[in-house]
């Protein structure tokens, strides 16, 4: 038998790499240089494409934001934004920005050294209604029939045994009568006629902030003040760090404390 001639047409040689590949990218593969190459394009073309539709989602769930509108921008105007005003001088000036269309409430926002809590009596109306209502037979069946249609309630303490099977109903709504808030009381009318000039008053959970509605934008100026007046010596001028006047929907006027 004669030799067999092998010819070597031409050699290539072509670097390989390992890859990881497969599900997971649990299996190793060796892939040319050549194919390594289309691999990194098609990776870089499947990141750019996941970074683009990310980009698109943000875009459809972000909310344009709402522009001032224009009643608001002229009364704004009105406000130097860098002075502190007198108490008194505050309350015009929120009157004056006043921009609803029905009668607003004049708003006194603090920001306080600590958290508080407590209860006032204002010396004028401030046009928030209180609907409190006395323990009665019809007050009674309501409560019974999950029907609350006030935000104090005012008892005897006569009435108390009788409350008492409503007290998982009433107590997580804030509205079990107790001798602290005044609402257990052997004189039920003078009560109530007490908590409809009053308010109660707390900071917010996490910051000690505090939003109360001081009086109504066509109020007089002198009520409006001797509310405020009357509110801030409840809660301690000392432990009051700022103090914003601004009517509903109205622009901020910062008042100097100073003048108090």
């Amino acid at each position: 038998m004669g030799k067999k001639k092998l010819a070597i047409i031409g050699e290539e040689k072509e670097e390989k790499k390992l890859v990881k590949s497969g599900k997971s990218q649990g299996r190793i593969t060796d892939l040319g240089e050549a194919a390594l190459k289309d691999l990194d394009e098609i990776t870089k073309r499947q990141k750019t494409s996941k970074k683009e539709v990310e980009k698109t989602e943000k875009e459809k769930k972000a909310k344009p934001k709402k522009q001032p509108g224009k009643r608001y921008l002229e009364a704004k105007k009105k406000v130097k934004q860098d002075k502190k005003y007198s108490l008194i001088d505050a309350v015009k000036l929120a009157q004056e920005t006043s921009i609803t269309s029905f009668e607003g409430s004049i708003e006194a926002h603090f920001l306080l050294k600590e958290e508080i809590k407590g209860e006032i009596d204002f010396p004028h109306p401030t046009g928030k209604k209180i609907k409190a209502e006395i323990v009665s037979e019809k007050v009674l069946e309501d409560i019974k029939n999950g029907k609350i249609d006030f935000t104090v309630l005012i008892a005897s303490p006569a009435d108390m045994p009788t409350l008492a099977k409503y007290a998982k109903f009433l107590g997580p709504k804030g509205l079990m009568p107790n001798p602290k808030s005044g609402t257990i009381t052997d004189n039920p009318k003078e009560a109530l006629k007490k908590l409809s000039s009053s308010l109660r008053f707390k900071t917010e959970q996490k910051t000690p902030l505090l939003h109360i509605a001081v009086g109504k934008a066509k109020q007089s100026p002198q009520e409006i003040y001797k509310n405020l007046k009357a509110l801030i010596k409840e809660i301690n001028i000392n432990k009051i760090l700022k103090l914003t006047l601004t009517s509903t929907m109205g622009p901020g006027i910062k008042v100097d404390l100073q003048t108090i």
